[in-house]
């Protein structure tokens, strides 16, 4: 279901760029590097968590 929803809103974020006649921000490849960077992000958010609740304990 996340698939689905994520897709959803990428086509409407889309269609409201095509609208507006707006160009894409950035070129497909720096695109997916922002998205790695950005799932490297999520992972390393609960390793920063642990570690400073370990340095406050």
């Amino acid at each position: 279901m996340s698939y689905f929803i994520s897709l959803v809103i990428g086509l409407g974020v889309g269609l409201l760029y095509g609208a507006l006649g707006f160009r894409s921000p950035a070129p497909p490849a720096i695109a997916l590097i922002g998205l790695l960077g950005m799932l490297a992000g999520e992972q390393l958010w609960p390793l920063g968590r642990q570690l400073v609740a370990g340095w406050l304990s």
